[in-house]
């Protein structure tokens, strides 16, 4: 089990196997969750939305027209 402190200003640091594990580097983002059971999960958030474009591509001869995608729209 790995543990931090939290200093009297309320900082603490991430435990060096962690940071390790995850591929963090100095400025990467922790997002907090308290779950409604009181357990807390933390994540890095190492990519931003825009690193994620282009990493899907379409099949091969198979378009869709945005009249398709918004069928549901029509109801």
């Amino acid at each position: 089990m790995l543990v931090s402190t939290i200093t009297a200003r309320g900082r603490t640091s991430v435990p060096q196997p962690i940071k390790d594990a995850l591929h963090t580097a100095a400025g990467t983002k922790l997002q907090w969750n308290l779950m409604p059971d009181g357990t807390i999960t933390v994540r890095a958030k190492t990519k931003a939305m825009l690193d994620l474009a282009g990493i899907l591509k379409a099949p091969k001869g198979k378009k869709v027209q945005i009249e398709d995608m918004n069928a549901w729209r029509c109801i």
